[in-house]
């Protein structure tokens, strides 16, 4: 016969515990003992400390620390803890340290032990003495419910909650409303139990009225007693066959909120020691209700307001769909700065044009919630007058800074009295038919697009400062065309930086996901996107996993419906201003990003190489800006990359033999010896500059 075997008959369990991972290793019996499924099972400390009364456990991490230091068995009588906070059943544990340097396993066995019967050794605590049971109780119980967030919670807490020595097996807490009593929450009666105490005026003669009424505990150690003082109201206590009671008032910050009754099934004498312990637990709870009861009202006060300020999208617009998330921070009010909104535009055709609006205002707290709706209203009211997207940006600017200005904002001002705030925003102008796009950014990061191939790119846009900065500001406008099959993402930098992540390396995180995406379900890519700050994803460290919500969170899609073609040509588009060279990098990393699946690194270097070049030229040559247009094209066995870049100049470049020390003139060489064709065409107001470059027939690509 097997030792588990012998060891299951006599209802005995092996457990291992490696203080080095905190990894509680259990046997079938260990299982079943500790009122989990009886099967073999690898637990976290803090889940099997859940399983055993807080008290025990303190009393039991002591023995293991002595026991650790004197290199002897740690011994010890455990109650074994239900969900509702019942005791099971008493096991007792002999275990040995085995210390490997700092750290140690205790291996060891459980096994069942006859309960005392109540009123005897039952009210004297399994370990240590009164008062060591006490405080670790007390500190215990009060943890426990500093920790709780909810009413719910609080009442749960309280319910689990077994003292030493005198474990009630009732709970009850009262509240009033007006006049009258009601029940918040209780334990350990059936359902339906608290009717005939639900409604009770505060002069009826019931101990928890009185107590209300009067703020002083009443203590009821026998039947009798609870008869002879209030015999109108014996006949409700009696039928719960409860031996001894104690109705504590719940006093914060003076006033009498309520009452808290705790009914045992065996006599209870409320020596003075007991009196202390039932107290402290009420100023306690009644702690923790209050602190629940502001936390649920700031909840619904924060829900209000976003159920307020985010619009609802309302129903379904033919060929676009749409979906949307917002996100508050943690902390405060969880309310915030962060908006979206979509916006039917007057004077369209059909399905018409319609805005998408995503912005952040400044802050995380309420004043910042209460000028993002002031602005959402703003730009709803300019957009709906029919004006471009840089113009809404421009009048929505001078609002912020006139806002700012009339409530006495000076620039030195700080932001606890008062301090201007700024907002970012992208304004997009969509043509549902034609798919065309306008966007206006204000400081804002750009939006992204995932193609019918799945590649995603970042759409560079020209932009101005964020709305409020300077009341002048300029909005210049960027078009795109957003493809039937092709998704739209806008959202707020909270998606990007939370986390510990820079922009960069948060929409590598990002990016992964939209190309992972299949663009079937909008609402659960939406999810998705959320869930990678929110969940496990977000996170670079072992063992229980905290929400990091660092920074508020908008994210808006939109996906163009329509018969996507598979081989349409890949393409992206962006202009390169004279006052902004810095855009160089991004023109780059454009044609980086379009070319991720490029067959040839080599080429892709070369191509970045003369795109390079080529806007540098017009920047350096020229009076104007670049537009730079590169496409990926799919041929019959291949791929080609064709890249322009236009200018509005009329001079055409030549080519030089520039010397070995000479600091330009070898675009043209360079077009020459790397591409395959290239060539400059006038046009009627400029000229492009283009190159093409074809990928090896190895290369997979988009082709069949």
């Amino acid at each position: 016969m097997r030792t588990e075997d012998v060891l299951a008959a006599i209802a005995t369990g092996l457990w291992r515990w490696d203080s080095a991972s905190g990894i509680v290793t259990l046997d079938a019996e260990a299982a079943r003992l500790l009122g989990l499924p009886a099967e073999p099972a690898r637990l976290s400390e803090a889940a099997v400390r859940s399983r055993f009364h807080p008290v025990d456990w303190n009393e039991i991490d002591g023995v293991v620390s002595l026991a650790v230091a004197e290199g002897t068995l740690a011994e010890a009588r455990l109650r074994i803890m239900d969900g509702d906070g019942r005791v099971l059943r008493t096991v007792r544990s002999r275990s040995k340290p085995l210390i490997h340097g700092t750290d140690y396993q205790l291996v060891g066995t459980l096994q069942e032990v006859a309960e005392p019967q109540p009123g005897t050794a039952a009210r004297t605590p399994v370990t240590g003495d009164w008062r060591r049971s006490r405080e670790a109780f007390l500190l215990d119980a009060g943890r426990a419910l500093a920790e709780a967030r909810s009413t719910a919670e609080v009442l749960r807490v309280a319910a689990s909650l077994s003292m030493p020595g005198f474990s009630p097996d009732g709970l009850a807490v009262f509240g009033m409303s007006g006049d009258r009593l009601t029940v918040i929450g209780h334990h350990g009666h059936g359902d339906g139990d608290e009717g005939p105490f639900t409604s009770m005026t505060l002069d009826t003669d019931y101990p928890a009225a009185e107590v209300v009424r009067t703020g002083r505990a009443i203590y009821l150690p026998s039947p009798e007693e609870y008869a002879r003082r209030y015999p109108m109201t014996w006949p409700l206590a009696q039928r719960f066959g409860r031996r001894s009671w104690a109705f504590v008032p719940l006093v914060v910050a003076g006033r009498t909120m309520g009452a808290w009754m705790a009914a045992f099934k065996h006599p209870v004498a409320f020596t003075p020691d007991e009196r202390s312990v039932l107290t402290t637990v009420a100023r306690m709870l009644a702690q923790a209700l209050a602190r629940a009861g502001v936390a649920e009202s700031e909840r619904e006060l924060s829900l209000g307001l976003q159920r307020t300020m985010m619009p609802v999208l309302g129903p379904g617009i033919p060929g676009i769909r749409v979906a949307a998330r917002y996100v508050p921070t943690g902390g405060g009010l969880q309310v915030g700065g962060d908006w979206y909104d979509m916006i039917r535009l007057p004077g369209g055709a059909g399905a018409g044009r319609i805005a998408l609006v995503i912005g952040d205002v400044q802050g995380h707290d309420v004043r910042a919630a209460g000028l993002m709706g002031q602005l959402r209203i703003a730009l709803r009211a300019y957009a709906s007058e029919g004006h471009g997207p840089d113009a809404v940006l421009s009048r929505a600017s001078r609002f912020l800074h006139g806002v700012n200005d009339g409530a006495g904002m000076g620039a030195g001002a700080d932001e606890d009295g008062g301090g201007p705030r700024f907002a970012t925003c992208l304004y997009l102008e969509v043509d549902v038919e034609t798919g065309t796009v306008e966007i206006a950014r204000a400081g804002h990061p750009d939006p992204a697009v995932r193609m019918t191939d799945g590649t995603v790119l970042l759409r560079p846009t020209a932009g101005g400062l964020p709305l409020g900065i300077d009341p002048d500001s300029d909005y210049p406008t960027t078009r795109l065309t957003l493809e039937p099959g092709e998704t739209l993402m806008i959202c707020t930098d909270g998606l990007l930086e939370t986390g510990g992540h820079d922009l960069d390396s948060g929409w590598e995180r990002v990016r992964k996901l939209l190309e992972a995406d299949d663009g079937e379900d909008l609402e659960a890519l939406a999810d998705r996107l959320v869930e990678a700050v929110h969940g496990p994803g977000s996170h670079h460290t072992t063992g229980p996993l905290a929400d990091r919500r660092e920074d508020d969170i908008a994210v808006l899609l939109l996906s163009r419906q329509g018969t996507a073609v598979r081989q349409a040509p890949r393409r992206t588009m962006m202009t390169v201003a004279q006052a902004e060279p810095e855009r160089i990098a991004a023109a780059r990393e454009q044609v980086r990003q379009l070319l991720h699946d490029w067959s040839d690194a080599d080429q892709v270097d070369s191509a970045v190489l003369m795109v390079s070049e080529m806007v540098t030229n017009v920047l350096v040559h020229t009076d104007g800006d670049a537009l730079l247009v590169a496409e990926v094209a799919c041929l019959q066995d291949t791929r080609r990359l064709r890249v322009e870049v236009a200018d509005t100049s009329d001079d055409l470049p030549h080519k030089r033999h520039p010397g070995e020390m000479a600091s330009s003139g070898r675009g043209l060489l360079l077009m020459e010896m790397l591409a395959h064709t290239w060539g400059v065409d006038p046009r009627g107001d400029g000229k492009a500059i283009w190159f093409e470059l074809h990928e090896p027939a190895s290369g997979q690509g988009c082709c069949p």
